[in-house]
């Protein structure tokens, strides 16, 4: 049996943990498809790209390696 206010892993208590958690990952999302974009769409170096879309230049790198499979 759980104890009152716990589903699973989310606490009912503390919403506010969970909606910044889901914030952050829509986020980092949002970020590396606007990556994505560039990448796709442009000429641009991993070094400008990183600073449009606020990500580390090692997730271009990475992004970039996906993109050619």
């Amino acid at each position: 049996m759980t104890r009152p206010g716990r589903i699973g892993c989310i606490t009912w208590r503390r919403p506010e943990r969970w909606r910044e958690k889901v914030r952050r990952a829509a986020e980092r999302k949002a970020k590396r498809d606007t990556a994505r974009n560039l990448i796709a769409r442009t000429e641009m170096d991993d070094q400008m790209i990183a600073g449009i879309a606020g990500l580390p230049v090692a997730d271009l790198t990475q992004l970039r390696r996906e993109a050619r499979h």
